[in-house]
């Protein structure tokens, strides 16, 4: 694990997990994504857990390997032993945790998310996967490539599935580029479903705005946001930035030059801090 934390960040400071993709490493996402220069702006712990080559040889988090994501076990729990460690480290404020991956990330972000819903404030997945949508690489790879089969018990039942009893989840957003060449955009359709099952969120409570970079659809309870989808009109595969003095165009091929900016929406959707 690799983290930040601002000189002088008091406790009780919120911590924002930041999980990268395939052939990314956490400073390669953060020289492009700004998420530490966000931290000592809006003040908050960032932690960045970092896949090895011995364990994939690409640098993907292992998703789609049942014993990598299963409660307790493998990556999953390895990735939450550290945000544990985080939290008792530099004193964190257990009600505001917040996630976000992009594409193997995104993918093992739900199924932390999934296992582990009472730990997380906020969450976000960025060209990622829907939970339980692969059980091998080729069975990955496919579901990437042409998009993820419905199972028979609907979506939903692959996160609910993971508890015998009702839980409640934290408010959840979809980044998605349409133009997406490596994650077939039919998966984040499949992951909104996913989380509109689970937790049990009517899809006819929707409201869509429709802006300069694509579209933003939204669901909401007692005014709080639940769900939220962004789609981003042709761009492809990656995590969307807007480029200023503090963030420059990198070597990262994953991180992509849009009309919105994920880590910025992601604070505003989350309330942490503001700008000084």
């Amino acid at each position: 694990m690799k983290s930040f934390v601002p000189l002088g960040l008091p406790p009780k400071s919120p911590l924002v997990v930041v999980l990268h993709g395939c052939r990314q490493t956490p400073e390669s996402i953060d020289a492009a994504s700004g998420f530490t220069g966000l931290a000592k702006v809006r003040r908050f712990a960032v932690l960045f857990p970092e896949q090895t080559k011995s364990n994939n040889s690409q640098g993907c988090f292992n998703w789609f390997r049942p014993s990598a994501v299963a409660h307790d076990r493998g990556e999953l729990l390895s990735i939450r032993q550290m945000i544990e460690h985080a939290c008792r480290r530099h004193r964190i404020d257990r009600s505001r945790i917040f996630i976000v991956g992009l594409s193997a990330g995104g993918a093992m972000a739900a199924a932390l998310v999934a296992n582990y819903p009472e730990v997380f404030t906020g969450a976000a997945f960025v060209a990622g996967m829907p939970v339980g949508s692969a059980r091998d690489a080729m069975s990955a790879f496919r579901a990437m490539n042409v998009g993820s089969t419905t199972p028979s018990s609907g979506w939903g039942s692959r996160v609910t599935e993971l508890s015998a009893h009702k839980r409640t989840y934290p408010a959840i957003s979809i980044w998605q580029g349409t133009s997406d060449s490596v994650v077939n955009p039919k998966n984040a359709d499949a992951i909104l479903q996913q989380w509109l099952e689970a937790g049990g969120i009517d899809p006819k409570s929707e409201l869509t705005e429709t802006k300069a970079w694509g579209k933003r659809r939204v669901w909401k309870e007692v005014g709080e946001v639940r769900l939220a989808f962004y789609s981003i009109a042709e761009m492809g595969h990656g995590l969307p930035v807007k480029l200023s003095k503090s963030i420059q165009r990198s070597k990262d091929p994953y991180v992509l030059a849009a009309g919105i900016s994920a880590p910025l929406e992601l604070m505003q959707l989350w309330g942490i801090g503001s700008p000084e």
